[in-house]
């Protein structure tokens, strides 16, 4: 049997020169496949004449313990370990492998579940009362996956940077690939140009020629063959039965284990900031509309993009004072009447995380603007306090580690 804790995660990035990483803190990880295979019946006929094989569907979900990190944020964004800061725009095109590398309880590796081309659909960040841990939560959507086993049990990726060369080799060995065994005569899963004129990213397709232009071809056991311009990135990923050098997965045991509610700070803003007392419980959700569009004669997503955004803010608190709706209606604590027609759109929520109750080191923050109050509520029962419930609502988000940006 497959256990969780020899479950090993790790996430590649499609676009740019992004390297692959281990998922850190992963509490939780779910995937439905869905076949969308369409039954075929005839007038005439008892039974099923045949079935029409659909594009199928996947959604993707995972959760982590927040532990003040960028690094998946950045994956998931194809952004460069340089990158600091996050915003909604950068999950329009991106898109992303997720793998899990599964050893049995003897310890043998035994096969290697690879969910492709993932699209971020949406994301939550949830802290459920004031004793409980950061919960970060993430939606994906994709078409396959894939479980290589057998002679194909490990997914493999190898990144070269090229010289220049019409066309130009490399050498794809320790591990040599292992033949696709849905694709005759070929080895490789995928192969990715980044382009070091703009940026940009290609797939290339497989040929048994020359290789040129978007094209590229392999010469058993190791050689790859690209077109190339000096600096381009070449990303490589294949199968094989042996593992690289590397580790798949190192155990994380520098950053925070899970950061809890008491290492946080909830300001609201409208002319000044308000730390808002007495949470009990706060939750940032984003949604995407997506626009991933097919075309008649391709069974791929050819364009990808992001039609709206939505971000709502959840504050749950004991009713001790109406800060929420005095901050959000712009007004002070001794303005003597607050209505529901007359709540202000361009407020500002401030989440900063520190690596400590102290609170003297910042970890990552979160930074939403413009938000409008769309719900009110209030709880009333028996012999217990008063809960008051405010929804907030806007269109953008900047996640960052740099404590500036979250205050900017």
């Amino acid at each position: 049997m497959f256990h969780s804790s020899a479950y090993q995660m790790r996430v590649y990035p499609f676009n740019g020169d992004v390297a692959p990483a281990q998922i850190d803190r992963l509490q939780n990880f779910s995937a439905t496949p869905t076949l969308n295979r369409e039954e075929i019946r005839e007038i005439g006929r008892d039974g099923i004449v045949d079935w029409r094989k659909k594009i199928p569907s996947n959604r993707v979900t995972a959760m982590q313990y927040e532990y003040g990190d960028l690094d998946f944020w950045r994956k998931i964004a194809n952004k460069s370990d340089a990158t600091n800061s996050i915003t909604l725009a950068d999950f329009k095109s991106s898109m992303f492998d997720i793998a899990g590398y599964t050893t049995d309880d003897d310890g043998t590796f035994k096969s290697t579940v690879v969910y492709p081309k993932l699209r971020v659909a949406g994301f939550s960040l949830n802290i459920g009362d004031p004793q409980a841990y950061i919960e970060r939560s993430f939606d994906f959507v994709g078409e396959d996956e894939d479980i290589y086993e057998s002679g194909n049990k490990y997914y493999i990726y190898k990144k070269f940077t090229a010289s220049g060369g019409a066309p130009e080799s490399f050498t794809t060995s320790l591990p040599s690939p292992a033949l696709d065994p849905d694709n005759s005569g070929q080895y490789m899963i995928r192969v990715l140009r980044v382009n070091a004129s703009d940026g940009t990213t290609d797939e290339l397709t497989y040929t048994t020629g020359t290789a040129t232009g978007t094209t590229y071809a392999f010469s058993a056991p190791t050689t790859l063959t690209v077109a190339t311009s000096a600096g381009d990135v070449v990303k490589v990923y294949y199968t094989a039965a042996t593992y690289l050098s590397d580790s798949v997965f190192t155990n994380n045991d520098s950053d925070s284990a899970a950061l809890p509610a008491e290492n946080c700070s909830i300001l609201l803003y409208v002319s000044s900031n308000n730390t808002v007392y007495k949470l009990q419980s706060l939750g940032i959700d984003v949604s995407f509309d997506r626009t991933d569009y097919y075309e008649i004669g391709n069974s791929n997503v050819v364009q990808r993009g992001i039609r709206n955004k939505t971000v709502r803010v959840t504050l749950g608190k004991i009713l001790d004072a109406y800060t929420i709706e005095q901050v959000t209606r712009g007004v002070s604590s001794t303005y003597g009447r607050i209505n529901t027609r007359k709540y202000l759109d361009d407020a500002t929520l401030r989440l900063k995380i520190y690596g400590n109750s102290a609170k003297n080191t910042f970890n990552i923050g979160f930074k939403c603007t413009d938000l409008s109050v769309t719900d009110l509520g209030t709880t009333v029962p028996v012999n217990d306090y008063i809960q008051r419930n405010a929804t907030l609502q806007t269109d953008n988000l900047t996640i960052s580690t740099v404590e500036a940006t979250i205050d900017a």
